[in-house]
């Protein structure tokens, strides 16, 4: 019982000493703080306490008691975030067990995508040991696929990991080239003319079920007799009172301009995702002050008479014209295995025009904004998350590496299944020559 008890004073006594270590001041000294997208000290300083940063500077005050680590070799910028991922529903694409990023039916409002998240795959550290510290984990399947949630890439289980559980419902608007396979069940596609009358039938749909929403609204703040609650209807209830926003996929010019004059004449809060032909709208965008969530820096030209870098020039446009931009990963099972590439699909953009300030804001602070958390992440600014990671060089460098990510205040294990695989191969047996 006495070795018991021991043993037992022991462990509290770790989990108080942990609890003390993680609250004490601390002092991090580095080559360049890139403070916000338009603010870098060189060198600077960052005091973090309980989880959040105390003071930012070129050289700041040291408390009593502070631990001091130097990084002086090394940049200082704050943790990225992915604006939209199949982070933690999808595993290895090829294999569909693994994969749980779509819905059965065409509209389910009342799914959350964050309830699903695998807490465990392999895919987070992957991404997270490139600097990403947060993603936004988006629904799939059907027109209105349900809610996306942002989640931190590190955490025991996803209650832990959900830093807002509740960010956009998605809207995924007809295009204008739908290709459907014919009813008859032979291999011809429908004509132009069907694909029409489908685009406009699916609109109608649309319509019909905002206007349930609506219905369903009235009559529940009316109080009408017998009026049962539907989980579907109550998932629309936030983005009918602007408490949520849409987030809409659309790529082409009419499909576009068809989905944001919807969500304007409906009075309801938008983002458009995916844009890419969002850059021939540029200024039309601007005036109407949507956001964009630019998917497209690396994908083919959508016609062969296109020139090869138009994707990498949009985002420069859309920025030049002063549309809020992010820039995102396309979505969907296989882009969740390739999120530690998201610094290198913002470098081509400042390749082609971008400027580095947008750049930096396009991962960090545009995409907190549209999230409703700017108040917390996005920059290093007193008050906010320390939320920050280290690295050798310029963060859009292709030589340079992430060293370190600290997430509210708490340095994460940068290691995953890449750096298991090497070190194991690396330490091989040397095989003996006869």
């Amino acid at each position: 019982m006495k070795s018991s008890a021991k043993i037992l004073l022991v462990l509290l006594f770790g989990v108080h000493l942990a609890k003390v270590s993680w609250g004490e001041p601390v002092i991090y000294r580095a080559k360049k703080v890139h403070a916000t997208p338009f603010l870098t000290y060189e060198p600077g300083e960052i005091l973090v306490e309980n989880g959040k940063i105390k003071a930012i500077g070129k050289s700041v005050k040291k408390p009593a008691k502070c631990k001091t680590i130097e990084w002086r070799e090394l940049e200082i910028y704050p943790g990225l975030i992915s604006p939209g991922s199949s982070l933690g529903l999808a595993e290895i694409n090829a294999l569909r067990p693994t994969r749980d990023e779509r819905e059965v039916g065409s509209h389910t409002p009342e799914i959350e995508a964050w309830v699903a998240i695998n807490p465990d795959s392999e895919l987070i550290p992957v991404a997270r040991a490139n600097g990403i510290a947060h993603a936004l984990v988006v629904p799939m399947g059907g027109t209105i696929s349900g809610t996306s949630g942002l989640i931190a890439l590190d955490g025991w289980g996803v209650e832990e990991m959900a830093v807002k559980k509740k960010v956009a419902l998605h809207l995924w608007w007809p295009g204008h080239g739908i290709s459907l396979p014919n009813p008859t069940g032979n291999s011809k596609t429908k004509s132009i003319d069907d694909q029409a009358k489908e685009r406009k039938s699916r609109i109608r749909e649309i319509d019909e079920f905002f206007d349930q929403a609506e219905a369903y609204r009235n009559a529940r703040e009316a109080k009408v007799a017998n009026f049962s609650k539907i989980p579907g209807w109550e998932a629309m209830l936030p983005v009918l009172s602007r408490k949520l926003p849409l987030m809409i996929h659309a790529d082409d010019v009419r499909q576009i301009k068809a989905a944001v004059e919807w969500a304007i004449k409906r009075d309801y809060r938008y983002v458009l995702s995916g844009g890419r032909d969002a850059w021939k709208l540029a200024d039309w965008l601007a005036e109407k002050k949507t956001a964009v969530v630019y998917r497209h820096i690396f994908s083919a030209p959508s016609q062969r008479n296109q020139p090869h870098d138009r994707q990498y020039r949009a985002p420069a446009i859309l920025a030049k014209a002063g549309v809020p931009l992010s820039i995102g990963l396309p979505l969907g099972a296989w882009s969740a295995a390739n999120q530690r590439n998201l610094p290198y699909h913002v470098a081509q953009a400042i390749t082609y025009g971008l400027p580095r300030e947008k750049a930096l804001a396009s991962i960090t602070l545009e995409p907190a904004k549209l999230m409703g958390v700017d108040n917390r992440l996005g920059s290093l600014e007193i008050g906010k998350d320390a939320t920050f990671l280290s690295c050798s060089g310029d963060l859009f460098d292709l030589r340079a590496s992430v060293k370190h990510l600290i997430l509210s205040g708490r340095e994460v294990n940068m290691g995953s299944r890449h750096t298991r695989l090497y070190e194991r191969y690396d330490n091989r047996p040397v095989p003996k020559l006869k």
